[in-house]
């Protein structure tokens, strides 16, 4: 018979002793080697890093393998499920579940944004699917930003713009997968031209931050990537705010339409960088961080290279300046979501209030501006607030930027008075509707901005003047519809489009989208269903997305009801 002492652990006999074997998947040496070689060491110990750690994993690899998760686990002391939750929110890291699975050499992205299905994205798709060889994935992807040149179709790094099968073949023959650089505006030129003069003066203390403040109220100058909260209030906002401060720039240009700040960066990026610097010093950010798309190859990698020329200069003694790539996700285009993913996490919106000039990155007052807004703070501050607003049609103030694209025989990027309307802005900037075309309809804020009937074109383009007819101006991404387009199809492709970059946060968003295509997808819409539903998204949503995304949806039920019911 056993004594007592065999038969039971004595209590608390495991307090001093170690496990014998970790819990979990394990990580192996090679897999920790490689990992270590790839990734800097302070990378480990910064949680805002991981997204950057997850990029140099994909793009030396290929892919996400198990091991190599496993072992960045291990070395930045995050649980892996974590990891594995970041990386599986973003659609530009591919994650697999075994380790001796091999990836396909290239990856071609097909653009099925608007403008691309407008001008045969799916057809391309196919064709590239069907011709090419097996070692090369096809998928479709959302708007590239180059909807002026559809269809765009990304193959390794480098985007095709007017692609077809031809081009892709002889791409992935010569192994042309790297970003053109373009034939920017450099350092030394721009300062030939007068450039950063208004940001070394504020270095000096030349200038008033609060006198700067008051010149960018007066212009009028309104935030340029869809909300348009007045410029010159923000900055006033968030220098009210305790210190430390910090900024940051939302280069997520993902709205369905919108190319603009893609036009203006790889034309003239140090007019954005000086005016991100002043902005930053008027409202005394110790550090600025810049978000950009990483459907913009070409600009992250020039973009790092005149960064540096900047600190080589001593232009940011003033704030830090650090630079991270987005991976994917439309949703980290709004505000909160941009300062989440900064921070290493998936994007999913705040609540708000606190608002992000009281509680943004990291918890401090961020002051927070699209790329197009501070581009024009050097022009304003020189050339001062009475020529920025002395511009402008039809009662309204100031210049914009239309990103134009669609059945128009000039597309591209437009800088026209604030106030134009559509039918100046197809007459005398586009040349006019494309031959065989007639003028049917138009986005005028992109995806989320609505759709309005050809019988429309006299109402001014800017903010605040579209709101009647249920949309609005966005980021001014305008795209022109024609009598060889059928609306409800227009509608279908914008719906599955929220519906597809839904973060899953909440309810009426995640769920509304999927019925609301479900029930596009009938041969005869259920009108009175498909507004309730809307009401819902509309009233429930947490962010921007779920609000706007019944905006096409409606316009197509008020304007053209004979093309969705039968």
């Amino acid at each position: 018979m056993k004594n007592d002492s065999q038969s039971k652990i004595h209590p608390g006999s495991g307090r001093r002793k170690a496990l014998e074997f970790n819990k979990g998947r394990q990580s192996d040496d090679q897999s920790l080697d490689d990992i270590k070689k790839l990734i800097p060491n302070v990378f480990f110990r910064q949680r805002d890093m991981l997204i950057e750690s997850l990029h140099l994993i994909q793009d030396q690899y290929k892919c996400l393998k198990p091991r190599h998760l496993t072992a960045l686990s291990e070395l930045t002391n995050l649980p892996l499920t974590e990891i594995y939750e970041t990386a599986s929110f973003y659609a530009h890291f591919d994650i697999y579940k075994e380790d001796d699975l091999t990836p396909p050499d290239t990856t071609i992205r097909v653009c099925d944004g608007i403008t691309c299905e407008m001008n045969g994205c799916k057809s391309l798709e196919k064709d590239l699917k069907d011709n090419l060889g097996t070692n090369v994935r096809v998928v479709r992807a959302p708007c590239m930003g180059r909807c002026h040149q559809a269809p765009v179709v990304e193959v390794g790094k480098k985007h095709f713009v007017n692609a077809n099968v031809s081009v892709v073949q002889k791409a992935l023959e010569e192994q042309d997968t790297k970003p053109v650089i373009p034939n920017y505006i450099s350092y030394d030129d721009y300062v030939k031209e007068g450039g950063y003069k208004i940001l070394k003066d504020c270095i000096k203390d030349k200038k008033d931050p609060m006198k700067l403040i008051e010149e960018m109220e007066q212009s009028g100058l309104r935030g340029l990537g869809g909300a348009g909260f007045p410029t010159g209030r923000k900055w006033r906002f968030v220098r009210a705010e305790d210190k430390p401060r910090l900024m940051a720039i939302n280069g997520d240009e993902g709205e369905p339409g919108t190319f603009k700040d893609h036009h203006y960066l790889t034309r003239d990026p140090h007019r954005f960088l000086e005016g991100m610097l002043i902005a930053s010093w008027v409202v005394e950010a110790t550090d600025v961080y810049i978000y950009m798309r990483d459907e913009y190859p070409d600009v992250i990698k020039f973009l790092k290279k005149e960064i540096k020329i900047l600190e080589d200069n001593n232009l940011n003694i003033k704030t830090r300046i650090h630079f991270r790539r987005g991976a994917g996700a439309y949703i980290c285009g709004e505000e909160s979501s941009m300062l989440e993913s900064l921070e290493g996490k998936r994007g999913l919106p705040r609540h708000k209030p606190p608002f992000p000039s009281q509680v943004g990155l990291f918890g401090r007052p961020t002051l927070i501006h699209n790329v197009e807004t501070v581009f024009w703070v050097r022009e304003i501050l020189e050339k001062g607030a009475v020529w920025f607003s002395s511009h402008g049609l039809n009662g309204r103030k100031g210049l914009r930027t239309y990103s134009v694209s669609g059945r128009v025989k000039n597309p591209g990027v437009k800088l026209a008075p604030a106030g134009i309307t559509i039918k100046q802005l197809i007459d005398e900037y586009c040349g006019g509707v494309q031959d065989g075309h007639t003028f049917k309809a138009y986005l005028p804020g992109g995806a989320s901005g609505g759709i309005l009937p050809a019988k429309l074109d006299n109402v001014p383009l800017d903010f605040d003047t579209l709101q009647e007819h249920g949309c609005f101006i966005g980021s001014a991404a305008v795209v022109v519809l024609s009598d060889k387009d059928n609306m409800k199809d227009i509608a279908k492709n914008l719906m599955f489009f929220f519906h597809d970059e839904s973060c899953g946060q909440c309810t009426p968003c995640r769920n509304g989208t999927e019925k609301a295509l479900k029930l596009m997808n009938e041969s005869s819409w259920d009108v009175d269903l498909l507004k309730e539903l809307s009401s819902a998204m509309m009233d429930a949503s947490i962010c921007g997305l779920g609000q706007a995304a019944p905006n096409p949806m409606l316009s197509v039920i008020k304007h053209f009801p004979e093309e969705v019911t039968n």
